[in-house]
């Protein structure tokens, strides 16, 4: 291997665990963040110099040198997080298979989101910490308001009326007037999203799920139906980062990244004798 590959190849590996070293970061930086999803990075080998080519009627097996390493992906680990009761009856976590979707109604866009960190506005829909209003199982994309909430004589509830509300693990909501009556409303709607490696995150606990295929009226439905799974009102779903494992990769991706500085520090002395061998 020649020197400036040697350069090379070092360049490369602090390159690469220094991405390793920044998701691991981001990981650990999310250890409170609500239904946050951990990462991981996996390596692959560089391009190698070929030296000496295997050949079937030859005993001499290949020569190659590697040219260094390079970041091969960073996977999402989508395994559910353990669930928190928080006793607010509108904070809801999906227990099992299922996101639910939000829409921010100035653009007309729709994320995915684990985060079931939902309130109800000043005029009763229920929406999550940027205001983006939660969607209903009919998969057309219509927000929850308690105000289509109805009761067993037909009255709709009113935000001013309202006493108390329940979300059911269905997803369905009810409201209950100061005399006690209930008042049945839609159902909180969950997307099955089939790959969700193609999830973008968006900030704020958001994912843009359009390159997923994913689509509101084939994919978003009611809770436990077909393939999606419970929600469980009073509770949040808690990241799912492991942080004894998070250190003890930051520690390898440490050690390999001071390897890495060795390599280059190494190939620049032996070039620096060089020279002045050169200048002599």
């Amino acid at each position: 291997m020649s020197l400036i590959s040697s350069l090379d190849s070092g360049i490369s590996a602090l390159d690469a665990f220094n991405t390793g070293l920044q998701v691991i970061g981001n990981n650990i930086a999310n250890i409170n963040t609500t239904a946050f999803k951990a990462s991981n990075t996996s390596y692959a080998n560089s391009f190698s110099d070929t030296l000496l080519a295997a050949s079937p009627g030859s005993d001499t097996g290949a020569m190659q040198v590697g040219t260094g390493v390079q970041v091969a992906g960073v996977n999402t680990d989508f395994t559910q997080g353990s669930l928190a009761q928080t006793g607010v009856t509108t904070n809801l976590a999906v227990s099992g298979n299922g996101y639910f979707v939000v829409q921010n109604s100035a653009t007309s866009t729709n994320y995915a989101t684990r985060d079931g960190t939902f309130t109800l506005d000043s005029t009763g829909n229920l929406v999550n910490a940027q205001g983006y209003k939660v969607l209903d199982s009919t998969g057309t994309g219509t927000p929850i308001s308690i105000t289509n909430c109805v009761s067993a004589a037909g009255t709709a509830m009113t935000y001013a009326n309202m006493s108390s509300i329940t979300i059911g693990p269905d997803g369905t909501v009810t409201t209950y007037d100061s005399a006690g009556t209930a008042y049945t409303g839609q159902k909180v709607g969950l997307l099955s999203v089939p790959s969700q490696s193609k999830l973008m995150t968006q900030g704020n606990n958001l994912y843009d799920f359009s390159a997923t295929g994913a689509t509101l009226s084939a994919n978003l439905g009611a809770a436990n139906t077909s393939s999606l799974d419970s929600i469980q009102s009073g509770e949040l779903e808690q990241s799912n980062v492991d942080l004894t494992a998070q250190f003890g990769d930051m520690i390898t991706a440490q050690r390999s990244f001071e390897a890495a500085s060795r390599v280059i520090t190494v190939s620049d002395g032996i070039l620096n004798t060089i020279v002045n061998m050169k200048n002599q």
